[in-house]
């Protein structure tokens, strides 16, 4: 993420997710995380079944799941404007292949309202929060038809929100699905994840080499454990940023893979010198000089972020991250922040790396204020 850093002590009003959330989540963290069975992330790792691998992002996909948050202990003021944008991107995205979206059954008639009869809308798999790529099923391939998936035994990024529904949703998706589901060797989450697709990874030190989520792994035990988790070979490590958000860092909103071989970056302006400025520049000169697993060196190409003098949001906790676009069957959904220059630049650029598909801007301005964007609350369903 590369905006400005916000305080690590949360106050009784929710501060955005680079804020921590809510104190009332906090609160609840520690007696979520007996209920996921924390011990589990010092269990040996779950090895991806032989052949199976997590594809990269384009490959196409059955269908997009999504979830609905309902919580003003977590949202506060903020809930109805973060509805609405979960409710945008839903109906952006039905618009190109199917959504389902998971609903507690007191929400249900207003998620489908909102959200209309192209998406389903589902109560059978609660939700604390709306953050599916982190709390999702992360679906594997094996190219011969077959479908499973992994869960990270989300813990409420380090146990600073309550998760007890969250921390199930995974295995709750597979069972619903009658698909394969086997504990990661590690605590994470999807966003703190890239994958090519194609043998490599790369994450940030922060999110995942951090005792709020790993207290007993080194760092190669959980680089083993992610390459066995997503049936990779090797991990491209960045360092981050701890304690300054509440995902310590997703990778997600800074690099992205496009494919083997290939990554995007997004840069910050020249004069821009905070954390997160640093931290994607450190990024972006670690990926140009890295060889992924065919031993072949990446090409990184740069997206350039918006001047936070001029965008809509004058919330100090913003997180303007064209980076974190979602691609779907024949589109590209990503955001739009109001610095007119650079919005049309992401755009044009996007639709340059993505030929084919149609780029969708979306104002979605509330899910920024809580330290996320489209990418953080989607989790593809790849086709087999």
């Amino acid at each position: 993420m590369n905006d400005h850093s916000a305080s690590p002590t949360p106050t009784p009003r929710h501060l955005g997710r680079r804020g921590f959330l809510a104190a009332t989540g906090v609160a609840a963290a520690g007696a979520a995380w007996a209920v996921t069975g924390g011990g589990r992330a010092h269990a040996a790792p779950a090895p991806a079944a032989a052949g199976f691998a997590v594809p990269v992002d384009t490959v196409p996909h059955t269908r997009t799941w999504m979830a609905w948050p309902d919580s003003s202990a977590i949202w506060g003021r903020q809930l109805a404007g973060v509805q609405a944008n979960i409710a945008l991107i839903a109906k952006t995205i039905a618009r190109y292949e199917p959504v389902t979206l998971c609903a507690n059954p007191a929400s249900v008639a207003k998620a489908r309202s909102a959200c209309g009869s192209g998406v389903t809308v589902i109560d059978s798999i609660p939700v604390d929060d709306c953050w599916m790529r982190d709390t999702g099923p992360v679906f594997r391939t094996d190219g011969a038809g077959g479908l499973d998936s992994v869960g990270l035994n989300f813990n409420g990024w380090g146990n600073k929100q309550t998760h007890a529904k969250d921390a199930l949703v995974a295995q709750r998706i597979a069972a619903s699905l009658g698909v394969a589901f086997t504990a990661a060797g590690l605590v994470g989450e999807g966003g703190a994840v890239e994958t090519d697709g194609n043998g490599t990874l790369m994450a940030t030190r922060s999110s995942l080499v951090n005792t709020n989520r790993n207290p007993k792994l080194k760092e190669a035990q959980i680089e083993a454990a992610l390459c066995d988790a997503f049936g990779a070979d090797q991990v491209i490590w960045f360092n981050g940023v701890t304690g300054r958000d509440i995902t310590d860092d997703h990778v997600d909103a800074t690099s992205r893979f496009l494919g083997a071989g290939a990554g995007l970056v997004q840069m910050p302006l020249a004069s821009d010198n905070d954390a997160w400025s640093k931290d994607a520049r450190q990024q972006y000169q670690i990926l140009s000089a890295a060889r992924d697993a065919d031993g072949t060196p990446i090409g990184v190409t740069q997206i350039q972020g918006p001047d936070y003098n001029r965008i809509r949001s004058s919330d100090p906790d913003f997180v303007a991250a064209y980076a974190n676009y979602y691609v779907c069957n024949g589109a590209v959904i990503s955001a739009q922040f109001g610095d007119a220059r650079a919005d049309s630049a992401a755009r044009a650029s996007l639709q340059r790396l993505f030929p084919g598909r149609v780029v969708e801007q979306l104002n979605i301005d509330s899910l920024g204020a809580g330290g996320g964007g489209i990418h953080c609350v989607t989790q593809q369903q790849p086709r087999v």
